[in-house]
């Protein structure tokens, strides 16, 4: 495939993200045409230098097999969607009454996760709730919730059809990044709404996400875009919406392009694995959330 095929395609995927989300007209400067060419072989990134921006992905790998993926929930699991939400219920009360580490004397609300209990075609995973969502007990309502809401909605959801949920389930002090106590505080929780929910797909969002139910010290950078298995339920690894949101703030358009473009990359793999196109937008419509 020739350099200008590969920016070409590069230009095309963030185009269609751009009108997913809403955008109505794009400035590209030619450093960030350069940056959507063909990834260099040294792994060195181009745009900002804080935050640096992703690294080059590895060689794809191919999605698991669906026949693998499409399994009967485990005969422990509720079965029937009253039974999941009772025993999700339960879970909820359990993670109020919780006292193992620090968090829960300095949180607001607990914010257990939320959305379809039955067998949804994707599960998000993120890192902890910050000041919104624990005001709100709901995950991923503040401005990383937002943007995530467009990613679902890019997807040809909405974010009642999917599970949103996050390895902490009480925010940090100062949103700082969950220590390694608190996770393993939380993480039976969230495993526990795993199997009942039953996923079809889980998409971990961030490094401490993946740190957290994967066991692994390997950074998200590294992980993105690449297929792996949580319980044999495929799970696709991609930034955090927060990180994405940085480049933004600092007005790092290249690095912002990237991000996105790689974000967008890994959920249309997604797609793939559950058998589904990338919808279209709506004639007449300048984005596909609300």
């Amino acid at each position: 495939m020739s350099e200008w095929t590969e920016i070409i395609d590069g230009l095309t995927d963030h185009v269609t993200l751009l009108k997913e989300l809403g955008a109505r007209s794009v400035q590209l400067a030619p450093e960030v045409i350069h940056g959507l060419g063909p990834r260099n072989t040294g792994g060195q990134s181009r745009g900002a230098s804080s935050p640096a921006a992703p690294a080059a992905p590895a060689t794809r790998r191919p999605p698991p097999a669906l026949s693998a993926v499409f399994t009967a929930p485990p005969a422990s699991a509720p079965r029937t969607l009253e039974q999941r939400r009772q025993a999700l219920d339960a879970i909820t009360a359990r993670i109020e009454a919780c006292d193992t580490c620090v968090l829960r004397k300095q949180r607001n609300l607990c914010v257990p996760g939320q959305g379809n209990p039955f067998s949804p075609d994707v599960m998000f995973i993120g890192e902890a709730p910050g000041a919104d969502e624990d005001r709100e007990g709901q995950a991923f309502v503040g401005a990383a919730g937002q943007f995530l809401t467009k990613m679902i909605a890019a997807m040809g959801y909405a974010r009642d059809d999917v599970f949103i949920a996050n390895i902490c389930k009480c925010r940090p002090p100062g949103n700082r990044t969950p220590e390694a106590d608190e996770m393993r505080a939380c993480l039976p929780f969230l495993r526990e709404q795993i199997r009942i929910v039953q996923p079809k797909t889980i998409v971990l969002l961030g490094g401490t996400a993946i740190r957290g139910l994967l066991e692994t010290q390997v950074g998200v950078t590294r992980l993105q875009g690449q297929w792996t298995r949580y319980e044999g339920i495929p799970v696709m690894p991609t930034y955090h919406p927060a990180y994405i949101l940085r480049f933004e703030s600092m007005g790092d358009s290249a690095g912002l392009m990237r991000a996105k473009t790689e974000v967008w990359h890994a959920l249309k793999l997604v797609l793939a694995q559950l058998g589904r196109t990338v919808p279209p937008v709506k004639a007449g419509a300048s984005s596909r959330t609300p």
